[in-house]
């Protein structure tokens, strides 16, 4: 399978990056073999859209599958359309490679909806009702 996980750094070493669409790196690692690519995330410094120009990414390296720590709608709603399962949960204190071996022992569950964190795409962010008139 070629599972492609966000990451902080180019190796099997570097820490999880728990975006998609403002990962730094995406590594495209073969489960049977360990064997990777690394990809640099050129989506990630859009204004808007980060989400969907990540999965167009995934998508063109062939990736079946994503790890990530949370995964946003308009990402969610890409990767889905192109046929990519969705596995959420990874940390950043996790190496890509300890994250590997857990989601070969299957301790990520495939999500069937997008995460709701803290930022925009979870919607009621630190600023609501700050502004009244």
């Amino acid at each position: 399978m070629k599972l492609c996980v966000t990451a902080s750094g180019v190796d099997l070493d570097s820490r999880v990056d728990e975006r998609v669409g403002r990962a730094d790196y995406f590594l495209i690692i073969d489960t049977d073999t360990m064997e990777f690519e690394a990809i640099h995330n050129a989506a990630q410094t859009a204004g808007r859209g980060a989400g969907i120009g990540a999965a167009q990414i995934i998508s063109d390296k062939g990736a079946d599958a994503l790890l990530s720590g949370v995964v946003g709608p308009n990402a969610f709603a890409a990767l889905r359309s192109a046929n990519i399962k969705i596995y959420e949960g990874a940390s950043e204190t996790c190496s890509v490679k300890d994250a590997v071996v857990k989601f070969k022992k299957g301790e990520y569950k495939e999500s069937s909806a997008p995460s709701r964190g803290s930022g925009r795409e979870g919607g009621r962010g630190p600023g609501i009702g700050r502004w009244k008139r």
